[in-house]
């Protein structure tokens, strides 16, 4: 691709493209795949994630929606078996039938819609993206802190931080690192989807500033400082440092019994 060329697609899609091998090898291994699986790679760029999945598995379905890109991808992987290069918005894609797995190396900026489509998707065993470092650490507690997307998705969901990605691994090089994001589907569900959600909702409602004083708004005031006490977890804990197990327990120990 030409200088100009590649600036543009640089500015359209915010393409910062893995190239360093070993961190390559790094991401296909954290997404724990097996030659049965069908992988979805979002963003193949020129294609060298989409060639170390191809040595992976099987079945490849590789999106890009640059078709400079595309065409640079098609042209790397020459006769290719199992690998389907599709020059198409992943985003208004449909899920596959089958199971599958999502691996990418994504556009920052795409980060929470791209997660989104993976949350929704039927048929997704995991997913294993390269986000920002921050977002990653986000979602998972690393700071310490748990959000609200995390908490609500946790019965269905694990969420993991399985690496970090020096900037100087990608081209052009971003101002930030990268964090591997994988996220598991449970074989089954922790909780029931429609009474949890609301419990979360009402969680984070900020009500009086804590969990605990936002709980009491549905909840018999005496039930909930018992369940907290079993959980030794003080009233006036902040909402984002109460774990999602925690967050499970209360659940459980308060769902049947709504004030």
């Amino acid at each position: 691709m030409a200088p100009s060329a590649h600036s543009r697609s640089r500015r359209v899609y915010g393409q910062n493209l893995l190239t360093a091998p070993t961190e390559i090898h790094r991401l296909v291994d954290a997404a724990g795949l097996d030659p049965s699986t069908l992988v979805v790679e979002v963003g193949a760029g020129r294609g060298h994630l989409t060639a170390a999945l191809a040595e992976r598995c099987r079945r490849v379905i590789a999106y890009e929606v640059d078709p400079d890109l595309a065409a640079a991808l098609t042209a790397a992987l020459p006769a290719r078996d199992g690998v389907t290069v599709r020059v198409a918005d992943f985003l208004a894609t449909r899920p596959p039938a089958a199971p599958f797995a999502v691996v990418g190396n994504i556009p920052y900026a795409l980060t929470s819609a791209v997660v989104d489509w993976c949350l929704h998707a039927p048929g997704l065993t995991g997913a294993t993206l390269l986000t920002q470092l921050e977002y990653a650490r986000k979602r998972t507690g690393d700071y310490g802190r748990w959000s609200r997307l995390t908490i609500a998705t946790w019965p269905w969901w694990d969420w993991r931080l399985v690496g970090r990605v020096p900037r100087g691994a990608f081209r052009p090089v971003p101002r930030v690192d990268g964090g591997i994001l994988r996220l598991t589907r449970r074989p089954s569900p922790l909780a029931p989807a429609r009474g949890y959600a609301g419990f979360v909702e009402l969680g984070f409602s900020g009500a009086g500033g804590s969990l605990h004083a936002s709980l009491c708004r549905r909840y018999d005031p005496r039930r909930v400082s018992g369940a907290f006490r079993a959980l030794r977890l003080d009233q006036d804990t902040p909402v984002g440092l109460v774990w999602p197990e925690q967050w499970l327990t209360l659940f459980r120990l308060l769902q049947h019994r709504p004030r």
